[in-house]
């Protein structure tokens, strides 16, 4: 048998909530109003200006979200007057306690704070007016109420601040996360395809077999440039494209950065140590990163020829170490002109972690980087 699904109930809300509590409003104090007219009492002049003050003030809460502070003074005022004229003691003070409400969750404490200082004080005059009805023990309602009404609306916009700050603060570390993918993924794929079409040009008379070899190897590196690009670019997907099926680079991919790496002329020794295992993803994506990095700038800047990389699996954390026999420099990562070692030192702290990189005693440039397995 299908489950039954009942329907659920929903609140208006936005301008349509404005509008019910309008009606409704108007509807109860109408309803006040008419036992008045039932009675006889009261002149007709009065209870004119008392029926258009109570359909201004329900009417202008419909511009509230418009003109906050505006509406919010003129239902404080029609309000004001109209209990001034009417005997009748109706609810018509919901309204501007509403647009108090809401100019105090808009952050415009200033205006809110002077709006519920005015109602106080009006009815301060109506009691030294004489007013039956205003006492003070009504005064002093009042007063906490307003003030729990301001406090109330000056809570929901810091916490609707929070909020969005917060969602700000996200959204830019992912901006920062896809500007260090894409320039982990440009830097290191289209400097290897330079490297390897100088190669390329360099032997093209002298050695054709190996021009071929390189011109293939760049064939193949433009593709993988590609394929990452589409990948790492595909968190800005719509919601109705299909989210990418590649796997994201890790240590398994090793050997296509040597292969790589080969071509562009380096000679790459891989020293593993310990037990290996599986890699949180991040970890393994941050030790990717970081080993792809150090064997572009090795190719590119410090003109190496051999790079050591050495994986150690520890109890707690994996520790790298790429250590070339180059010049003993980074390039303009490492002066400041660029943002490689920059990149690789962020995502070590974003696992926890830490990296050192720098020219070697013996010469040629190492970074060491350690990245726990558990992400802090």
């Amino acid at each position: 048998m299908p489950p039954f699904d009942q329907p659920r109930f929903r609140l208006p809300h936005g301008a349509r909530a404005d509008a019910a509590l309008a009606v409704g409003t108007f509807v109860l104090v109408a309803v006040a109003e008419g036992q008045l007219l039932r009675s006889g009492e009261g002149s007709t002049p009065v209870r004119l200006a008392s029926w258009m003050l109570i359909v201004v003030v329900c009417g202008v809460l419909l511009f509230r979200r418009r003109y906050p502070v505006a509406v919010g003074w003129c239902t404080a005022l029609g309000t004001g007057g109209y209990y001034l004229l009417s005997d009748t003691d109706g609810p018509l003070v919901v309204v501007p306690i509403v647009a108090l409400y809401a100019i105090a969750a808009q952050g415009r404490l200033q205006a809110a704070v002077a709006m519920a200082a005015a109602m106080v004080i009006g009815m301060f005059a109506g009691t030294f007016a004489g007013a039956g009805d205003i006492n003070g023990t009504a005064v002093f309602m009042l007063t906490g109420w307003l003030v729990a009404v301001v406090a109330l609306g000056t809570v929901r916009h810091g916490r609707a601040a929070y909020a969005e700050e917060e969602a700000r603060l996200r959204a830019t570390e992912e901006r920062l996360r896809i500007a260090r993918e894409v320039h982990d993924v440009i830097g290191h794929n289209i400097s290897m395809i330079n490297v390897q079409a100088g190669a390329a040009l360099h032997r093209l008379k002298k050695d054709p077999a190996q021009a071929e070899e390189a011109l293939g190897a760049i064939k193949a590196g433009s593709r993988e440039t590609l394929r990452e690009l589409r990948a790492t670019l595909g968190v800005l997907r719509r919601v109705d494209e299909e989210a990418p099926t590649a796997p994201a680079p890790g240590l398994a991919r090793m050997d296509e950065l040597v292969a790589s790496a080969k071509l562009a002329g380096l000679t790459v020794r891989i020293v593993r140590a310990g037990v290996e295992r599986p890699l949180p993803a991040p970890v393994d994506l941050a030790a990717y990163r970081i080993v792809q990095e150090s064997l572009t700038n090795a190719a590119r800047h410090s003109g190496a020829g051999r790079v050591s990389v050495r994986l150690s699996y520890e109890d707690e954390e994996v520790a790298l170490a790429v250590e070339d026999d180059g010049q003993g420099t980074a390039g303009p990562a490492g002066a400041g002109g660029g943002s490689g070692i920059a990149g690789m030192s962020e995502r070590a702290r974003a696992l926890g972690g830490e990296l050192a990189a720098g020219p070697r005693p013996e010469g040629g440039f190492a970074v060491r980087a350690r990245l726990p397995y558990g992400m802090t």
